[in-house]
C-alpha cells in the first residue's frame, strides 16, 4: 500500500530515534497516570459526590469516547500534514491542566466535563506519535519500537496505582485543605492536583524532540490528501479495516476493565485498603503489562522475519485464545491469593496485542493517512472499550445483577463476551491483511 515517493533520506540515527521514543514514552506514561488515577478514587468520589457505579463507569469510559468522537479524527488529519511535535506538545499541556481541574469538581457534571477535557488533550498524542515513530524506524524494527512506546501506557498505569496509592496514603488521613477562593478541597481532589500539574514539564520536554522527515507515502498524491481521496482509500480496503478495528478493539476490553474496575473488586470483594490496592496492582502492572506489550511487538517482528505477512493478526488471535479462560477466572473468586496468582497472567496476556494494533496500521497505511487512520482507530477503540468496558461493567452491577459486591462477576461477563468476537474478527480478516500488505 505504500511506496517510497515521500522522502528517501537516510533514516535518523539510532540515538535520535530512541531519544524521541523515550520522550514519547514519558508523555504516554503521564497521559495514563492522568487518565487512570480516578480508578483508585472511586469510593471517596462516590461518597463525596453521591455518584453511582454507572456514573463512575461513565466518568472512566464514556467521557473519553465523547472527546474522541468530537476531536480525535480532526487532530489526526491535522497531524498528517503539520508538525506532529507541536500537536503533541499542546495536547500534553491541555490534558495535564484538565487533570488538575478535575480536582475542582463539585458535582458529577463538572467532573465529567473535566474528564472530557483530559481526553481532548490525550487525543493529540498517540496518532501523531505512531506516525512519528514510523518515520524514525524501518519496517523490520517498527514492531519493537512501537512495543516500547505502547508499554509506556502501562508503566503509566502501574505508576498511577503505585504513586496514587502513596499519595492517597499521605492525603486521605487529612481533613482536606483550605485554599483561597476555592474553600475546602477534599483529599481525593488533592490527588488530582498532585498528578496533573507536573505534566506541564513534560510538554516542555517534548520541544527537544526533532520532527522526523516523512517517508513511505502513496504514489501520485500530495502530502495533504483531499477528503474524498481518503474516503476512497478506506472504502477500497474496508474489509481489512473492519476486521482490524473490531478485533483489536474488543481485545483491548480486558485491559480496560483491569484499569478501571479491578481496583474496586480488590477493595470491595477482597478487602484490600485503597493504598494496598494501589501498591499491589501497580507493582504487577508496571512489570507484566510492559512485558506483555513488548513481547507482542517482538513476536510480530519474529514472525515477519519468518515470512508471515499476517503476523500481527496471528499474535492478536493468540492473545484472545489465552485471554478467554483467564477472563472468566481472574475476577470471579473470593480468595485474594488465587486472585493475585491469576492477575499476573491476565495482565500479561491482556497486554500482548496492544502494540500490535497500531503496528499493523503503520505497516499498511501510507504516510499521508497514518495519523488520521490511527485517530479513527483510536476513536473506535475508545468507543468500544468505553461502551463495553467500564460503562458496561457499571451498568451490569447497578441494573442487572443489582449488587455492588458482584463487580468481579460483572468484569468477567464483559470480558468473556468480548473475546470470542475478537478472535473471529481477526481470524476472518487474515486474508484481507495479506491482501492489503501485498498491494504496492
Amino acid at each position: 500500500m505504500q511506496n517510497n515517493e515521500i522522502n528517501e533520506q537516510p533514516w535518523p540515527s539510532i540515538g535520535k530515534a530512541w531519544y524521541a521514543v523515550s520522550v514519547l514514552v514519558v508523555a504516554f506514561i503521564f497521559s495514563f497516570i492522568d487518565r487512570i488515577i480516578i480508578a483508585l478514587l472511586v469510593e471517596p468520589i462516590k461518597a463525596d459526590l453521591g455518584i453511582s457505579d454507572f456514573g463512575i463507569g461513565m466518568l472512566q469510559g464514556l467521557a473519553f469516547a465523547v472527546f474522541y468522537a468530537l476531536i480525535g479524527i480532526p487532530i489526526g488529519r491535522w497531524a498528517d500534514h503539520h508538525s506532529r511535535r507541536q500537536i503533541i506538545t499542546i495536547g500534553i499541556f491541555v490534558w495535564s491542566l484538565m487533570t488538575a481541574v478535575c480536582g475542582l469538581a463539585r458535582n458529577f457534571w463538572q467532573l465529567f466535563l473535566a474528564r472530557v477535557g483530559v481526553g481532548v488533550g490525550t487525543a493529540a498524542l498517540s496518532p501523531a506519535a505512531y506516525s512519528m515513530i514510523a518515520d524514525y524506524f524501518p519496517r523490520e524494527k517498527l514492531g519493537r519500537a512501537l512495543g516500547v512506546y505502547q508499554a509506556g501506557a502501562f508503566v503509566g498505569a502501574g505508576l498511577a496505582f503505585l504513586v496514587g496509592g502513596l499519595v492517597i496514603r499521605f492525603v486521605m488521613g487529612s481533613d482536606g485543605l483550605e485554599l483561597p477562593l476555592m474553600g475546602t478541597v477534599q483529599p481525593w481532589q488533592m490527588v488530582f492536583f498532585a498528578v496533573g500539574l507536573p505534566g506541564v514539564l513534560v510538554a516542555l520536554l517534548m520541544r527537544t524532540v526533532d520532527e522526523p522527515a516523512r517517508r513511505g507515502g502513496l504514489g501520485g498524491q500530495k502530502q495533504s490528501m483531499p477528503l474524498p481521496a481518503v474516503m476512497a482509500y478506506v472504502r477500497q480496503h474496508r474489509r481489512f479495516f473492519l476486521s482490524h478495528f473490531c478485533g483489536f478493539a474488543l481485545l483491548a476490553v480486558p485491559i480496560t476493565t483491569i484499569l478501571t474496575w479491578v481496583p474496586a473488586y480488590y477493595t470491595r470483594v477482597l478487602g484490600y485498603s485503597l493504598p494496598q490496592t494501589g501498591l499491589t496492582l501497580g507493582a504487577i502492572l508496571i512489570i507484566l503489562s510492559p512485558a506483555g506489550v513488548y513481547t507482542g511487538g517482538w513476536l510480530v517482528d519474529t514472525l515477519q522475519k519468518r515470512g508471515y505477512t499476517d503476523a500481527t493478526f496471528r499474535v492478536g488471535i493468540t492473545a484472545g485464545i489465552l485471554l478467554l479462560p483467564l477472563s472468566f477466572f481472574a475476577t470471579s473468586g473470593l480468595n485474594s491469593t488465587t486472585a493475585l496468582l491469576l492477575f499476573g497472567p491476565f495482565v500479561f496476556c491482556a497486554s500482548l496485542s496492544l502494540a500490535v494494533a497500531p503496528a499493523t496500521l503503520q505497516l499498511v497505511v501510507p504516510n499521508q493517512l497514518r495519523a488520521q487512520i490511527s485517530a479513527t482507530w483510536m476513536l473506535v477503540l475508545n468507543i468500544v472499550t468505553a461502551g463495553i468496558g467500564p460503562t458496561a461493567v457499571g451498568f451490569i452491577s447497578s441494573y442487572l445483577i443489582v449488587d455492588t459486591m458482584a463487580v468481579g462477576q460483572s468484569i468477567a461477563i464483559v470480558n468473556c463476551f468480548s473475546m470470542p468476537i475478537a478472535i473471529y474478527a481477526l481470524w476472518s480478516g487474515l486474508k484481507y491483511l495479506r491482501r492489503a500488505i501485498s498491494v504496492p
